[in-house]
């Protein structure tokens, strides 16, 4: 049993990314509209972003595409924005946890085949990729990204050439398809939207005016003025056209208490603002802060949130148990995932350029500590170091998810078994290599209490996993 605490800069999960599509049935432009909304959704992917767009007036149906890495602030000008014509189109931003990070693996997809064109944003993670991959590269396939996404677009394009409709090979395609998947699909007078049967990642449907929208979360919604339709059933192609929408429910499954939603879009990834399959995200999070004050209490004299995603958890505590809630770290908000992080020689860490503990605030006092997980346990080992050398008498952490035991490969980048803090440790072994007085972690039975008792996937606490897990490792360099 490993009791050393080796640090490692990279201690954050990270989501696949975001996805979304738009339609102005009014023929304005939607490039810039496409902007705003995924920076709305950047929180889901700070390494690449892109947006395609096509008119669907023009009998050529062009496809218009801009894309590369780093932030849409970063990746688009007003120039470039002006210069992306369509009333119909597609975006993406994306974090990588199956194939590298590099331009080329940027989406949207934007594929030119024998029925015309066809572009194609994706989130999640296929766990037979690699089957499906050699299935086309034994026809004659030539890939020019590494990423699952290009599989599932061009399993696509080859239905398509003996479906009647795109939304049809669409289907057909996601027969074949196994693991998580979101996917926003343009072609040249449609915009179709599908969810994997599990619902492991979200996606839903907005209004505005004369336009339809599919995104990955409703915060971006919110952003843009417009109004929540309703989110896309797990297993459903809804498609968007100027007749309206048309939804197929062919493939959702029977038994709906097998599907699988993602927990952690509830305890981390998804914006608090957002509503997931009817369930606040906001809600969710004050509901994992009572659970670990009924369940997990302590003597304290303030309790402070790990920013951003450990707030709401820290006052759903505090209003349990009556402790005082405060802010006892200040984030930079300047400082994103693509920023140069620091060698292991330096003295800087990732944690201190992106966290300063407020001394008053903390000094001299009791201090109950929340925050959304722990994975290698280094940023937690970090920040309850700077509490104590703020001041801080005691330090209690309390975690609103359980402890990781397991890999996930339906799209969040979980290490190796052997790289999670809580991997063959005890919670006093833990709590000893993170310097704190106390620690627990949310019991597992309380996510469906957070969920409000809507299936969910815990194969990352539980190891009881929904699909069977790949039989090779489909995670790349993230597995390392």
């Amino acid at each position: 049993m490993n009791n050393e605490l080796n640090f490692n800069f990279e201690d954050e999960l990270h989501e696949e990314c975001g996805v979304f599509g738009m339609y102005d049935f009014d023929g304005g432009d939607v490039a810039s509209t496409i902007y705003y909304g995924l920076l709305a959704l950047q929180h889901r992917g700070q390494e690449s972003c892109g947006i395609a767009v096509s008119d669907t007036g023009s009998s050529k149906a062009k496809v218009s595409a801009h894309k590369g890495m780093g932030l849409c602030n970063e990746v688009f000008t007003p120039e470039i924005l002006e210069g992306l014509r369509g009333d119909i189109g597609v975006g993406h931003v994306r974090y990588s946890t199956a194939g590298s990070s590099t331009r080329e693996n940027a989406q949207p997809l934007v594929l030119n085949y024998l029925k015309g064109t066809l572009a194609m944003a994706h989130n999640g993670n296929l766990v037979n990729a690699p089957e499906l991959k050699r299935e086309l590269e034994y026809n004659g396939a030539i890939f020019q990204t590494t990423i699952d996404s290009e599989v599932i677009a061009y399993h696509i394009a080859r239905e398509r050439v003996k479906a009647a409709t795109v939304e049809a090979a669409v289907v057909n395609a996601m027969k074949k398809l196994r693991g998580a998947y979101s996917l926003v699909i343009m072609s040249p007078r449609k915009i179709i939207g599908a969810r994997d049967p599990y619902g492991f990642k979200p996606l839903c449907i907005g209004k505005r005016d004369n336009a339809y929208i599919l995104v990955s979360e409703s915060c971006a919604l919110d952003t843009l003025g417009a109004e929540f339709v309703r989110d896309v059933c797990p297993g459903e192609v809804v498609t968007i056209t100027k007749e309206g929408i048309v939804s197929d429910t062919s493939l959702c499954l029977v038994d709906k208490s097998k599907e699988a939603r993602c927990i952690f879009e509830y305890i981390y990834f998804a914006r608090p603002d957002s509503v997931f399959d009817g369930v606040s995200v906001y809600h969710s999070r004050m509901c994992a802060g009572r659970a670990l004050a009924m369940d997990s209490p302590v003597e304290a004299d303030l309790v402070v949130g790990v920013p951003e995603s450990g707030n709401a958890a820290a006052l759903g505590y505090s209003l349990q148990s009556g402790i005082p809630y405060g802010t006892a770290f200040i984030k930079n908000s300047y400082v994103g995932r693509t920023f140069i992080k620091p060698k292991q020689s330096n003295r800087e860490s990732s944690v201190r350029i992106k966290l300063n503990v407020l001394k008053e605030a903390v000094m001299g006092k009791r201090v109950i500590m929340i925050d959304d997980s722990i994975v290698r346990g280094t940023t937690s080992a970090l920040i309850v170091n700077m509490l104590r050398e703020s001041g801080a008498k005691e330090v209690h952490i309390r975690i609103s998810s359980p402890p990781f035991l397991h890999p996930c490969y339906f799209g969040t980048d979980i290490p190796n078994e052997d790289q999670l803090m809580a991997h063959n440790r005890t919670i006093d072994e833990i709590r000893d290599l993170l310097g704190a007085d106390s620690l627990s972690y949310l019991k597992i039975e309380r996510l469906n209490e957070m969920a409000e008792g809507l299936p969910i996937c815990t194969a990352c606490f539980s190891g009881d996993y929904p699909i069977e897990p790949p039989k090779e490792d489909i995670r790349g360099e993230y597995t390392e």
